[in-house]
């Protein structure tokens, strides 16, 4: 039965996620090998959840500080500057958020008045333009292409600042295509942000899983860049935490007790089991990170050898777990694909329109799944594509 309650405007006009949308169909399925959700196929690693466990057997199941326990503050300050190189006083300018998801809509609602506008890359992680959305602030997304690698362009950026642009977000790595950013191009836009004063979230969730001996570069160690950057980031994905929904924030002292305050009102503090267990993973589980992340080198060599190798275009990724191959030439949108290539032969893969309109004509496909299926999956996809392209030849 429908509520007779109206539901607000701006509610109302954002689209479901298209990637869960999706896998409510894959769930009705069975024998399904699953290339889509975005999560690590490892298991926490154990001395994590050990630690998890030992915090409730010992009773710690309070409250903590608004901001997070001071020992994991002080803990993210160090891997932070050790790591990206960037300093934060641990104690007023670090944050421990619900994942790197409550970050980002703690930063907007800290940073938005309604009718600002807040430029990202597109294709992009499909919470972006809806979390702009609900605080009122207006998506501008900005194209990137296969040709480019899908790095961002400071060219492509200039072209849409307006009198109203007042933020820009980043993720890279990138959640769907796997891009990275050269550092001359992250400095030229660094240049962009400060000549028109815009605040940056800089999304680095990615930034321990690149590949090649790539260093990761985070725009918020650049010169004049600290001051108005949030710096974002979490367990989820190096070090396989999904279901802790730990993350953290840092930004200058200002920007912090902004939006602890939001935090402070609408959660009051991140779970302390959570805590505790991201505390022992960021002390002591590196070497986990290291591990997996050599597994994912070796599945995202085999897969884009193996996308290239059936025709379909696929840039081979520099970080996170994911490729983004074109498939225009089955003439298939990417939705008929991922649903056809789901009830014919038995692959999830997420279309790549989930991820805005500068998605269409791709899939994206998640290597954090073992790598005899991801072999199984590839090959069944091979058969799909050589079937379709017999179709379109017979037509012919």
């Amino acid at each position: 039965m429908d509520s007779l309650v109206p539901i607000a405007r701006h509610v109302q006009a954002i689209p479901r996620s298209g990637i869960r949308d999706f896998f409510e169909v894959v769930q009705t399925m069975r024998d399904v090998i699953s290339l889509g959700i975005g999560e690590p196929d490892f298991v926490t690693p154990w001395h994590i959840r050990e630690a998890a466990i030992y915090s409730l057997e010992r009773g710690r199941t309070g409250y903590t500080s608004n901001l997070g326990l001071p020992k994991l503050r002080e803990a993210i300050a160090e891997y932070v500057g050790r790591h990206f190189q960037v300093i934060y006083a641990p104690l007023t300018e670090v944050l421990v958020t619900v994942g790197v998801s409550e970050g980002i809509d703690l930063a907007l609602r800290a940073l938005l008045n309604p009718g600002d506008e807040v430029l990202y890359h597109e294709p992009c992680y499909v919470s972006y333009a809806p979390s702009i959305a609900l605080v009122h602030g207006v998506p501008v997304p900005v194209r990137t292409t296969r040709e480019d690698g899908f790095a961002l362009k400071t060219a492509a950026i200039a072209a849409k600042i307006t009198p109203r642009s007042r933020v820009l977000m980043l993720n890279f790595p990138t959640n769907p295509t796997g891009a990275t950013m050269p550092r001359a191009e992250l400095e030229a836009i660094a240049g962009l942000c400060r000549e028109h004063n815009l605040a940056v979230l800089t999304d680095d969730i990615y930034s321990e899983l690149t590949y090649d001996g790539l260093e990761h570069v985070s725009i918020a160690a650049l010169p004049g860049m600290r001051e108005r950057t949030v710096f974002l980031h979490g367990f989820s994905k190096a070090f396989a935490m999904t279901g802790f929904r730990i993350g953290y924030a840092c930004a200058p002292v200002d920007l912090i007790e902004a939006m602890m305050k939001i935090h402070q009102y609408g959660i009051l503090c991140a779970p302390v089991t959570s805590q505790e267990a991201a505390l022992e993973a960021i002390r002591h589980g590196e070497p986990d990170v290291e591990q997996m992340r050599r597994e994912y080198e070796l599945r995202r060599n085999f897969i884009s050898r193996e996308f290239a190798e059936q025709g379909l275009p696929c840039p081979r990724p520099s970080g996170s777990f994911y490729v983004f191959p074109d498939i225009r030439s089955t003439g298939l949108s990417s939705r008929e694909f991922a649903l056809r290539l789901l009830q014919e032969k038995r692959v999830a893969v997420v279309p790549g329109d989930a991820f805005g309109p500068g998605g269409e004509g791709h899939i994206r496909c998640s290597y954090a799944t073992a790598l005899p299926q991801i072999k199984e999956a590839l090959r069944r996809i091979g058969e799909f594509v050589g079937e379709q392209r017999g179709r379109i030849a017979n037509a012919a």
